[in-house]
């Protein structure tokens, strides 16, 4: 009896340059689980291709022509259930936090080893989020400490189950990491974090990890 082959990852490459294009699809074409399903040149057609091919994960460059990659997030987010996963040269801190409050699962720099890019494509692929280490640190160099008084009423406003699950999606654990590591169920787990994005304001996993480093709740390390 032979092993199954993995489950594939549906992924949609996002970038203005081609031979960038190319030289993703050819590397990320190495794995087993990951399947190409289309190219897109500029935000516009990330947009399109997102509502037509239906991808699990879009590696998504944030400069390019037409409608810029915050907006297209903005616009895949709003429209399906793809995980978009930044991978870009720029990490400014209006481009950084544009990315995520408009709904972006992760952020890698281009330079990122290959080995960190799958494992990028394969937690946000299950709904997990990632910050890259560097990415992090910048979006907290951004961040302007909150009044003793306001950060109270956010360590108020969780309890310390959901403090807990919180430091757990801030390292990029998925659900069931999150379930097996607390010792509690997947159910559960969601039932937290859906109690943490609503008291944090938040629209999903990522931004409410970055509003909770805005408060000082959580600490990134590594």
């Amino acid at each position: 009896m032979t092993d199954s082959p993995p489950a594939s990852i549906r992924i949609l490459v996002a970038d203005d340059h081609p031979v960038v294009r190319d030289g993703l699809v050819t590397v990320l074409g190495t794995q087993p689980d990951f399947l190409i399903v289309g190219e897109a040149a500029n935000g516009l057609e990330a947009v399109e291709k997102a509502e037509t091919l239906r991808p699990d994960v879009i590696l998504l460059d944030l400069e390019m022509p037409g409608i810029d990659g915050v907006e297209a997030i903005r616009r895949i987010h709003a429209a399906n259930t793809a995980q978009i996963l930044v991978f870009t040269a720029f990490d400014t801190d209006e481009l950084i936090i544009g990315a995520v409050q408009a709904g972006a699962n992760g952020y890698l720099l281009k330079g990122a080893p290959r080995s960190e890019i799958f494992n990028a494509i394969r937690v946000v692929s299950q709904g997990g989020s990632l910050l890259q280490p560097i990415v992090a640190s910048r979006l907290m160099q951004h961040i302007n400490h909150q009044t003793e008084e306001s950060n109270g009423q956010a360590l108020q406003a969780l309890t310390e189950r959901e403090m807990e699950v919180l430091q757990w999606l801030a390292q990029g654990k998925l659900n069931k990491e999150i379930a097996v590591g607390l010792v509690i169920s997947e159910r559960t787990v969601k039932f937290h974090i859906s109690s943490i994005l609503s008291k944090l304001g938040a629209g999903n996993r990522t931004e409410a990890v970055s509003i909770a480093a805005q408060r000082g709740l959580i600490n990134f390390s590594g």
